[in-house]
């Protein structure tokens, strides 16, 4: 008998032309339209989410269907080309609904496998940008405490982006329900959250009525995919965010110098600085073979988000770490964006469950079968 052996394909970590495409054209929007003083102004005033740079994100480049199908309006791409656009977003810290909404929320409709009726439109509205829509449980990743008695009743903390959110996807133990943010019974109170470019919301349905998309049976696995790629691609937010940090560090400590030589020609930022750039690099093998996983539909899929998510957290907060202390005091004043990399790494670090929780799943999805 001849042993049948599977052939295991290698990933692709290379980044396309396309991908190369639109990462030039989604950093050049950021750059001109959510720079360092533009996104402090932001987040000093109430309104810390520009519409405008959503539509033009969204809609005018179109990454907000980056995962629809094109025949529900969407671009028909794949989680590469997500991940692209949230390193940029990671770059430049830019106040924008697009991994609660583009990402989770759109996976999640998309994980029911319903094109027709309700769902397909809300796809059609979110890949136009025309709709934000965020999942309604807590950033941290555990399902709110809904219940259901012929209207929706309950309080989700901690939702990320609700006050940004056109509608809410509320899952239930009856299913997951539709309901508009503005509707009559639907609260949303915003909370004093460490990262101010992310806001939280307290949600507090009471009687609210919505409409439902699926049965407990089938919202389940839907809200665990949509779950499951907001963790895998937040490590490419993660990735772009600890690049910048990485990229400015080296650059002031070029520039700067003290005793008449550059400060970066110290043997002992030196090696920071090389130890950090070999855990970037790392972490961008990470990031990218948990996009490529979420791409190719494969089964490894929930072990590369794991490894990505239990990796690039701890890279994200010690490069923002570095970046503050090794740009020395200006690195600690509230005009230099150092402080929003750190506060939005620290935030990300236990976003869709923390790295403990990331690395206990690896321990149980790498355990061997009884014999």
């Amino acid at each position: 008998m001849t042993a049948q052996t599977e052939e295991t394909v290698a990933p692709d970590l290379l980044y396309s032309e396309a991908e190369d495409d639109l990462r030039a054209a989604v950093r050049s929007l950021l750059a001109d339209r959510a720079d360092a003083p533009t996104v402090i102004a932001r987040i000093e005033s109430d309104t810390p989410y520009d519409p405008q740079l959503w539509k033009a994100l969204g809609a005018d480049i179109g990454a907000a269907g980056l995962l629809v199908p094109e025949k529900l309006g969407g671009q028909g791409a794949s989680h590469r080309e997500a991940a692209v656009v949230l390193e940029e977003l990671g770059r430049s810290v830019a106040p924008a609904p697009y991994l609660t909404s583009a990402v989770v929320a759109t996976e999640t409709l998309l994980a029911l496998g319903t094109e027709d009726g309700p769902v397909g439109e809300l796809l059609g509205e979110l890949a136009a940008g025309r709709k934000v829509a965020v999942l309604a449980v807590p950033f941290s990743a555990a399902v709110g405490t809904v219940t259901v008695t012929g209207t929706l009743d309950g309080i989700v903390t901690a939702v990320a982006d609700a006050a940004a959110a056109d509608l809410l996807l509320v899952p239930t133990s009856d299913g997951l329900y539709a309901v508009e943010a503005g509707a009559t019974g639907v609260t949303v109170e915003p909370l004093v959250a460490l990262d101010l470019t992310r806001p939280l919301a307290t949600v507090t349905l009471t009687a609210a009525t919505g409409t439902r998309l699926a049965d407990a049976e089938a919202a389940r696995p839907a809200v665990h995919r949509g779950l499951l790629a907001g963790a895998g691609l937040l490590a490419s937010e993660q990735l772009g965010l600890a690049e910048w940090c990485l990229t400015e560090t080296v650059r002031y400590t070029r520039d700067r110098h003290q005793f008449n030589r550059p400060v970066g020609s110290f043997q002992a930022l030196k090696h920071r600085m090389a130890q950090l750039w070999l855990q970037v690099v790392s972490a961008r093998a990470a990031a990218r073979n948990a996009a490529d996983a979420l791409a190719s539909g494969s089964p490894d899929t929930p072990l590369a988000v794991a490894v990505a998510q239990a990796y690039c957290s701890g890279v994200a907060v010690r490069a923002a770490e570095e970046c503050i202390q090794l740009h020395g005091g200006i690195g600690m004043t509230w005009e230099h964006p150092a402080h929003l990399y750190l506060k939005r790494a620290k935030a990300d670090s236990i976003a869709y469950g923390t790295a403990g929780r990331h690395r206990d799943a690896i321990a149980e999805l790498m355990e061997l079968p009884a014999p």
